[in-house]
């Protein structure tokens, strides 16, 4: 019965019978029929048919919350077994704001060097998808905002207060400071992350406090298409947290200028599902994060 609640979880990933059934190494007529085969033996409607696929039925949505509790709890216990065996090993799947993806790679190969056997996949996304992708089993584990209330069901650890710096080159007339205003930093043509990123909404906070205006001349949910953005132009600057300058550790002609008047500060932490047992990688992961210095 297990593979046919991954058949669900991945159809409703996909929302496509064919691509749940090629990410799923298996032929469509035989997803189908193995969703025919779980639908018949809980007696309910799991999913709406048509040509294509429809969503889920009200039961389907029910029973997919189950599925993923289900299959992460078999996950859990493999790993658990296999661990006592040979040690730490699994995948950890970490989803993370974009600026505090260099933060996720720094904390990921430190992990590795210790435990060889243990893969990752990273992935970006809103404070939204995060919080949801979280409490659907989507992810193990998230690098988000932790001034959040839609993260008061789940288990946090902070991890370090997210301030900010002026990235440019050094053509720019403002390369040369040893800090500046946000009122100095909103004078400069900014390349910033997309509206819908809680960091940008932020920044529109405080570039543009008492109704001062700033120029957005680029906008991305990648950090690193700003960054090449503003290597490739002279006038051009983006504003990124200090951590993740320090982690990337940006080349000339690059430069990062503390933003300090006023210098303020956001918790960013790693968040995790409130269960007990966790996958016993996922929990090594979580608890070493405690010693996690950004600089």
């Amino acid at each position: 019965m297990i593979d046919k609640l991954e058949y669900l979880i991945m159809l409703a990933s996909e929302k496509h019978f064919g691509r749940a059934a090629e990410r799923l190494g298996i032929t469509q007529p035989t997803l189908s029929a193995g969703l025919r085969q779980l639908e018949e033996r809980l007696g309910v409607t799991l999913v709406n048919r048509g040509s294509r696929f429809q969503g889920m039925t009200a039961e389907g949505e029910r029973v997919l919350a189950w599925a993923r509790r289900i299959t992460d709890d078999m996950r859990t216990m493999r790993e658990e077994i296999r661990a006592v065996r040979t040690g730490l090993f699994g995948h950890i799947r970490i989803g993370a704001v974009p600026t505090a993806l260099a933060v996720v790679a720094k904390l990921a190969t430190s992990f590795r060097e210790r435990h060889g056997n243990v893969t990752f996949e990273i992935t970006s996304h809103t404070s939204a998808e995060l919080a949801a992708g979280i409490e659907n089993f989507e992810i193990d584990l998230a690098l988000t905002y932790l001034d959040d209330e839609r993260l008061k069901r789940l288990d946090q650890r902070p991890l370090y207060q997210e301030r900010y710096c002026l990235v440019t080159t050094r053509g720019n007339a403002l390369a040369g400071r040893a800090s500046l205003s946000w009122q100095e930093a909103a004078s400069a043509p900014l390349c910033l992350l997309s509206a819908t990123m809680q960091n940008r909404q932020i920044l529109n906070r405080h570039l543009g406090e008492g109704g001062r205006s700033f120029q957005t001349v680029m906008e991305s949910n990648s950090m690193i298409a700003l960054l090449a953005s503003v290597r490739a132009g002279r006038d051009l600057a983006t504003i990124m947290p200090y951590a993740s300058a320090e982690v990337l550790g940006l080349a000339d002609p690059m430069v990062a200028i503390p933003i300090t008047d006023p210098d303020v500060g956001y918790r960013v932490g790693v968040v995790a599902a409130r269960r007990d047992p966790r996958p016993p990688v996922v929990a090594a992961f979580f608890d070493e994060c405690a010693s996690f210095a950004p600089d």
